[in-house]
């Protein structure tokens, strides 16, 4: 009766394994690799960066004619946003700098020279074809390699439409954008 019991529920439960996940994922897009700017220090820890609750779910957004964000249809992130954000990042400035770069934890035995938080608060593929991203970053030395600052960004990238490979394309161009105000601010 046991043995019985045990086919019947997996025979129930196999359905429930074949009815997989059917959306589309969509990866942040990687900067393409461009020259490196000196900076001020030698070694940059990225913090987790804080987005809003709506850019920090799986599902992509897109604003509508009237101002709502609508959620994308089968489409979701390829990756955590929050990590993924934090990644291309860290990937961004690490390109784009003379300084090592990585998202937290820090990898290394010795700190890095300067950590950077951001926090985003608009996240927006735009009904007007731009992509916008937009907060505030803090960057601290905690032995007094730079002076430590805070700034506010707005940054934006342009879409070719509403799909979500645009967004994912443009997501990762504004956050190389940002990259670049960021590594201005580092400059020597």
């Amino acid at each position: 009766m046991t043995l019985r019991i045990a086919a019947i529920t997996l025979a129930s439960a196999l359905p429930l394994f074949a009815c997989g996940d059917t959306n589309a994922r969509f990866p942040i897009a990687a900067p393409t690799e461009t020259s490196q700017t000196r900076v001020a220090v030698r070694s940059i820890e990225v913090r987790e960066v804080s987005l809003p609750a709506y850019a920090a779910a799986s599902e992509i957004v897109v604003e509508q004619e009237d101002g709502v964000l609508t959620v994308v249809s089968k489409a979701i992130w390829a990756d955590d946003p929050v990590r993924g954000v934090t990644g291309a990042l860290a990937r961004s400035l690490d390109l784009r700098s003379t300084a090592n770069v990585a998202a937290e934890p820090w990898p290394l035995a010795d700190s890095a020279d300067a950590r950077l938080e951001v926090r985003i608060d608009r996240m927006i593929a735009k009904k007007d074809g731009q992509f916008e991203l937009s907060g505030q970053f803090a960057i601290a030395a905690p032995r007094g390699a730079i002076r430590e600052t805070i700034q506010r960004f707005t940054v934006t990238a342009p879409m070719t439409d509403n799909s979500p490979a645009a967004v994912a394309q443009a997501t990762g161009v504004a956050i190389d954008n940002l990259a670049a105000v960021i590594i201005k601010k580092l400059g020597r």
